[in-house]
Parts: structure tokens; sequence; C-alpha cells
């Protein structure tokens, strides 16, 4: 029986790419593929997947909310997450969210067909390189709250459009952003979303 896959990947050439060279190792199927995070968890369903890979970065859900969202919806669904940048707040993230297998995009297809075997047998795998980023990171200092401020901030709104979307006072989102900016050891709000950002927090 092949490997049922639903891929994720928001470069078009890349999706394809993958997609031919995954059908040509003769136990591994993609039945469907897009470039939306969205969409994912529909085509699992649509196509009865036993896995899905995911790129980190694609528009609308990202590859670590999508692991997420089977993580509740389907617990224990075998996700193997792609990524360019290893980030350790992803890394933290997607093991959380029951992530089994985390790869760069550096990755031989021969090593991901590998682990897409290795993954849907029950299996797990993580590269030494990116659990020794992950361990000297640390763990996320951020609350959730302070992270959700932080994310909504990115784009340099004022205080009061940060309280409005978020449903909260400016002097709530005012005390979470002073905190963040402690925990993170930054200068300023600007600073501090950098480095949330950076660190894969946000």
């Amino acid at each position: 029986m092949a490997i049922k896959v639903v891929l994720a990947e928001d470069e078009a050439l890349t999706r394809e790419a993958l997609t031919e060279l995954l059908q040509l190792s003769g136990d591994i199927e993609v039945v469907a593929h897009t470039g939306w995070g969205d969409s994912v968890l529909e085509l699992v369903d649509d196509h009865q997947a036993g896995l899905a890979v995911l790129d980190v970065h694609m528009p609308g859900m990202n590859g670590i909310e999508v692991a997420e969202q089977l993580n509740r919806e389907r617990s224990g669904f075998p996700v193997v997450i792609l990524t360019c940048d290893a980030r350790p707040g992803h890394l933290q993230r997607a093991l959380k969210a029951g992530v089994r297998g985390i790869l760069t995009k550096e990755t031989s297809i021969s090593e991901l067909t590998r682990v897409i075997r290795e993954v849907h047998a029950g299996g797990r795998h993580f590269t030494p390189e990116l659990v020794a980023e992950m361990l000297a990171a640390g763990e996320n200092p951020l609350t959730a709250r302070e992270a959700e401020i932080l994310k909504a901030a990115e784009d340099g709104r004022p205080l009061s459009a940060i309280a409005s979307q978020l449903h909260l006072s400016p002097g709530t989102v005012r005390n979470h952003i002073h905190s963040a900016i402690h925990k993170l050891e930054a200068g300023n709000r600007i600073s501090a979303v950098h480095a949330a950002s950076r660190a894969g927090w946000i």
C-alpha cells in the first residue's frame, strides 16, 4: 500500500518538482498538493491521506499552524515539516504540535522519502543540528498574549489599533508590550518584535 501524502508548499515550482520526485519512489503517492495552509485539513480528509509534508512559510496558515490544527483535529496524524530557516521557536511549537519529522530544505529527495517512510511507520526524525539550535535558544519566554500582541505590532500600527483588533484596553496592550520588551532584553517595541520574529516565537 502506497503512503498517501498531502504536500503543502507555497512555491509552485518546488511543489511540482517535489510531487514528481516523490512519486518516483514507488511507495509514496502525493494525492494532493497546495500552496495554501488553510486547505490542508480538507485535503487530508478528502483524499484519506496518511501523512502531510508541510513547508513552514505559506500564505494563510503557516506550516506550524497547520500542524497544530491537524494535532487538534486528528491527534497523532503524521506530519513532516520542511523549513529553510530553522528558527528555535518554530521547532518548539512543531514538537508541541506532535510533528514527528523536521528537515531543512537542503535535504536530498532520498532523505525526504526515507523520513516520510520512517514517520509514517511511527518513528521520528530530527536532525542533530536543529535540535542543538532549539536547545541553545531555550524556552520561549513570552506568554501567549504577549506573543499575540507582538505579532499584531509587526506592521508598526499604534497601540490603539492593536487594542481594538484584540479587544483589549490600550493600557493592557502597553503593559504586555513592556513585559515582552523586558523579557527579550530589547530596547523598544520594534526591537522586541524583531527579536521574537527571529526566534520564531511569533
